[in-house]
């Protein structure tokens, strides 16, 4: 058990150092968190009295939690981590001061507003510069629905709400539903925690879809286009195959301004052109060569050719040649 002010309301908690004598604090703070979080390591900076104020609830599958701490630096060390393998993703999202969250050799600068995803997996570090606030939640890995090179691609890396992108909408709603979360009625909780996840998944993905690994994009590009002649491909035949959800892969060929299916088709017509120049082409049915390249239809293959290039397939065929 926990000494300290501690209360245990429900399945919350509700932890504060102040009715310790100053050189009791570090070790119960650092079990306050390791409950709550996972196994934990904290270091406070200075000889100056501090307080630790902490609050969490469960709601669902994802835990809200409040932190009041510092200067100080907070560390889930290797030696953590095998004492206690926990496997959750933690999102931070700064209310008061300033945070920096070093992992997997990256550095999260966080300010008042902004939000920075760590991995309970792996070894982080926190780092503490004076007394700050800030809302942690902690969730289930499997509910951001990324693969694990996609999760090491996120961590320590800063989402605010400058600019256009899906941050400036999601990360004051997220804000705003948390709070809402806190305070709302038993009946409420659970689905504004429904929602809260939710934006933190949509948060997340974008995240990792503003630098989509290269090899990635490549691997995925060259294994359709080694699938084209296959009628019935999907794209959750493609994302499937390469160990990615659907929803990342539709993020993948957003970010290159098209979508799977257009890609598809584009590059299925570029094929069927191709062999519609050779020679020989003459003696061979525009269905068939429709056929080849994934179209069952040929009137369909006909007319998304004609909008494509200006010209039916036997025009084009035609004038190949001639020339």
């Amino acid at each position: 058990m926990l000494t300290g002010s501690l209360t245990i309301p429900g399945e919350g908690v509700s932890f504060s150092t102040r009715g310790l004598p100053p050189g009791e604090r570090v070790v119960a703070w650092e079990r306050a968190l390791s409950q709550v979080f996972a196994h934990l390591e904290v270091a406070v900076e200075g000889s100056r009295p501090w307080a630790g104020e902490l609050t969490a609830e469960r709601l669902g599958a994802l835990q809200i939690a409040t932190e009041e701490f510092g200067p100080g630096t907070v560390l889930r060390s290797a030696r953590s981590v095998a004492a206690d393998p926990s496997t959750h993703i933690l999102a931070r999202l700064q209310l008061e001061g300033t945070a920096l969250l070093l992992q997997d050799g990256r550095t999260a600068e966080l300010r008042p507003g902004s939000l920075a995803f760590h991995d309970a997996r792996r070894p982080y570090r926190i780092v503490l510069p004076r007394r700050q606030r800030a809302r942690v939640l902690m969730l289930p890995r499997a509910l951001l629905r990324l693969e694990e090179g996609q999760l090491a691609a996120l961590t320590a890396t800063a989402v605010d709400d400058a600019g256009e992108g899906a941050a400036a909408l999601l990360l004051p709603l997220l804000c705003g539903l948390v709070d809402e979360a806190v305070r709302a009625c038993a009946t409420r909780r659970g689905e504004l925690a429904r929602l809260a996840a939710e934006i933190l998944g949509t948060l997340a993905l974008e995240q990792v879809g503003k630098q989509p690994a290269p090899a990635l994009w490549e691997r995925i590009t060259a294994s359709v286009q080694d699938r084209l002649q296959e009628p019935g491909l999907t794209p959750q035949d493609i994302a499937d195959q390469h160990g990615i959800s659907l929803r990342y892969l539709h993020r993948l060929f957003q970010l290159q301004g098209t979508t799977v299916n257009a890609w598809v088709r584009t590059r299925r017509l570029e094929a069927a052109r191709e062999e519609l120049a050779r020679a020989g082409a003459a003696h061979r049915s525009i269905a068939a060569m429709a056929a080849r390249w994934g179209f069952t239809n040929p009137s369909h293959f006909s007319r998304t050719f004609r909008e494509t290039y200006g010209m039916s397939p036997v025009q084009w065929r035609s004038a190949q040649q001639a020339a």
